[in-house]
């Protein structure tokens, strides 16, 4: 009796303990329920699930109060099977690594299992997971639905959510909240249901029917969406973990063409946190070093759009003008600052000049918007704003580029600084705990005693290591460096290399690996880490345009032949055209689905159904943005563009930061810099005029739309300093059949599509 006392009271200690949490899993079935059996890695306790079957159309979740032995729990599992002997007993299902979430179409409820996972690195102990495989179960039983009247229209949906493939670019930890950054995780005191409701946990809706129940996340695993990489670099003859994370917001989330620009929440498209932390490769026990940066990449923050089209390879850009305050765009910036802290720096690598305005229409825009918040903002709290162009010059060398991309990092970091850590192991051990606060919020702000002249202690709840720490804090980061080109894909991926290139310097020489905070781009260490970003870079490509990135700067400093790369750029264009074409609106649908913003309902218009403004733009109150868009050009007044020589002045001192700079120019921050190569990193400039992929060995495909496209050309006329689009097209002028595209994949061939999907070779 003593031992089963003494079990007990480890049991209820582990329960009470911030670091209790559940890894494996076994789902059973009766005929009236499901029963879910979870424990923990050293299988001391053991909780179970009950899931209702008998109940047709609602999702009814009882979770058992009390946490088991395992003794315990198979006895209690064989007297279930003893009491539903009549109806068949208890049955096995599967081995599963946790809940992805449950979800409602036109029919019953279903619930997503992890039955297969692989482990893709650690953060201080804490495992990190992708996924390999799931399954989706109808939850009522068989009998129960053959009494459903099931609609014609539910396997369409469920084909829709299976279209998100949850084995590719997916990933979660049970123990670290692998959703916000290093610096947030040790400052942030939220837990548990609050942490699903952030912006990077992609499987929020489905899992928000069990949290509203049960009130705990026991159960669940938040999903991030975005890269993640872990590898062991070596520099100075001693070893390092370098980890490089990509987190894509649910937020107004989808393909290139379909979301565009900001909605009226403040979301952009494509707005991905990336973070590079450094770890010291040290035995377990000893103290360890860690360093952690952060930037940001999104949409331009604007209302603005472009039509996909089959007849047009450059799709006009439409901006609207129904923001004429810039409500949107504040809101958006309003929220970086909460999220990171002041000053935010928005590195902007779109076009200054072009034959046809399209990016530079935006360019003008953004800057008036830039203008008009920071009026209303204090000096210090002003926004930074520059502009690079990477495609004006075209003979600059790629390696110049990235020396002058890293003199921004440079001033960029100088203003926001790093995070930069020692992580000491107390004498506590024994004990399964979790990372506490150390009095400083999210975006770096802090009592300076409590941060440097205090040891914080950090208790650590990990798979691998056992024990507390204390908190040896060096700096935080306040800010962030915002980056963007068009589709924040290409030219934002070299950008975002060049700062990460820089930052590593900076953590490396904080960690002590190095003694000055200088790296040279031809190393081997820059080699190694510009394959991360390009990897990245190629990730968040496939999953936003279609195709890989456009790599010509990273080709060019491998030395890689000209031909061959103008031949790859060529086939991603060619790859990410027919993508974005063709199979982006199903894709669209599926994202719509299993994020939540489209929830079918008898009665109601089916997804495929809706015209294309409403497909694109559904939200859960099943509202549609139909703003009434024209296209247009904004006044580039006088004092915003300036010579690079008074730039090459302003930037040629290590020691000039970016407020400085700006004030060499009006009331606006905004800095021009127009030096950068046509060559650079644009997938949004296409590899080829339009007259050499008519005439390459791929016109069969192309040459009818490029046709068409010549014919259809727009016309233009003076508007103010710039040139004008036309304000007004018809429906029929700038939409296309959803439906029809859809369907047209079909006609290529099984192995065209894969290679369109999944990148790889097309001609091996």
């Amino acid at each position: 009796m003593g031992t089963d006392d003494k079990q007990r009271r480890l049991i209820n200690s582990h329960e009470n303990s911030r670091g209790f949490y559940l890894q494996k899993f076994r789902l059973y079935e009766t005929r009236s329920n499901f029963y879910m059996v979870g424990w923990d890695k050293t299988r001391t306790f053991w909780k179970v699930l009950k899931i209702d079957r008998l109940e047709p159309s609602e999702l009814i979740i009882h979770e058992d109060p009390t946490s088991y032995s395992e003794i315990e729990c198979l006895d209690l599992l064989k007297r279930i099977h003893e009491g539903n002997t009549s109806t068949g007993g208890l049955k096995f299902v599967s081995r599963c690594y946790g809940i992805i979430g449950f979800i409602k179409f036109l029919g019953p409820y279903y619930f997503l299992v992890i039955t297969e996972r692989r482990k893709i690195g650690k953060i201080c102990g804490h495992a990190v997971y992708a996924i390999t495989k799931s399954e989706m179960f109808p939850i009522p039983h068989s009998t129960v639905l053959s009494n459903m009247a099931y609609s014609k229209d539910e396997n369409r949906y469920q084909k829709l959510l299976h279209m998100v493939d949850l084995t590719k670019d997916f990933f979660f930890s049970y123990s670290y909240p692998i959703m916000i950054s290093f610096q947030k995780n040790l400052s942030n005191s939220e837990t548990g249901l609050t942490l699903y409701e952030t912006m990077f946990v992609w499987n929020e809706f489905l899992t928000r029917g069990i949290h509203n129940q049960l009130q705990n996340t026991l159960w669940t695993v938040a999903l991030v969406y975005g890269f993640f990489k872990q590898v062991t670099l070596t520099i100075s003859a001693q070893d390092f973990i370098l980890t490089l994370i990509a987190r894509r917001s649910r937020h107004y989330a989808g393909t290139r063409y379909l979301k565009r620009g900001v909605n009226e929440k403040g979301h952009v498209a494509n707005d991905v946190e990336t973070e590079q932390i450094v770890f010291e490769n040290v035995r377990e026990g000893s103290p360890v070093g860690v360093s952690a940066v952060v930037q940001n990449r999104g949409s331009i923050p604007l209302f603005w759009s472009q039509e996909t089209s089959r007849l047009n390879l450059k799709p006009d850009i439409i901006l609207s003008r129904k923001d004429l305050k810039f409500e949107a765009t504040k809101l958006h910036f309003e929220d970086l600052v909460q999220r990171y802290g002041n000053p935010v720096i928005i590195l902007n690598l779109i076009k200054t000049r072009e034959k046809r305005p399209r990016e530079t229409i935006l360019r003008a825009e953004f800057a008036n918007a830039i203008d008009f918040i920071n009026k209303d903002l204090p000096e210090d709290n002003q926004l930074r704003f520059l502009h690079w162009d990477l495609n004006k010059h075209p003979r600059i060398k790629a390696t110049k580029a990235l020396i002058r991309l890293g003199e921004v990092a440079v001033n960029a970091l100088e203003l926001t600084g790093l995070f930069h850590c020692q992580l000491i192991p107390t004498s506590r051990s024994g004990e399964l705990l979790k990372l506490s606060s150390i009095g400083c919020d999210s975006s770096g702000d802090h009592v300076e005693k409590d941060l440097y002249e205090m040891d914080v202690e950090v208790d650590n709840g990990s798979d691998d290591l056992r024990g507390a720490y204390y908190v040896k804090l060096s700096t935080v980061q306040k800010g962030v460096l915002r980056t963007n080109c068009i589709d924040c894909l290409d030219r934002t991926n070299v950008g975002q290399y060049a700062y990460g290139l820089v930052a590593l310097t900076h953590q490396l020489h904080a960690l002590g690996f190095i003694d000055v905070e200088n790296i040279d781009s031809h190393s081997p260490i820059a080699h190694d880490l510009m394959r991360i970003y390009e990897e990245m870079g190629d990730t968040l490509a496939l999953q936003y345009g279609g195709s890989a990135a456009h790599n010509k700067i990273f080709s060019e400093i491998r030395g890689q032949w000209k031909a061959t790369t103008r031949s790859q750029e060529f086939f991603r264009s060619l790859q990410r055209y027919y993508s974005n074409a063709y199979m982006d609106p199903e894709k669209q649908d599926a994202i719509n689905v299993f994020l939540g913003h489209f929830q079918p309902q008898e009665g109601k218009p089916s997804l495929w159904e809706l015209n294309p403004e409403q497909h694109y733009d559904v939200r859960m109150h099943g509202s549609t943005l139909t703003a009434e868009s024209s296209r247009y050009t904004p006044s580039m007044y006088g004092g915003q563009f300036f010579h690079d020589m008074q730039l090459e002045q302003c930037l040629g001192s290590g020691s000039v930061k970016f407020h400085e700079c700006a004030d060499l120019f009006d009331t606006s921050n905004f800095l021009d810099v127009d030096w950068l190569s046509s060559s650079g990193n644009s997938c949004e400039e296409e590899t080829y005029e339009r007259s050499s992929i008519i005439s390459s060995p791929s016109r069969g495909l192309l040459a009818d739309s490029v046709t068409n496209e010549l014919k259809a050309e727009t016309n233009f006329s003076a508007y103010d300093s710039g040139a004008s689009l036309k304000t007004e097209q018809t429906t029929e002028d700038i939409n296309f059949n959803a439906q029809q595209s859809r369907e047209t994949h079909r006609q290529f061939s099984e192995k065209f599509v894969h290679w369109v999907n999944d990148g790889h070779i097309l001609f091996p």
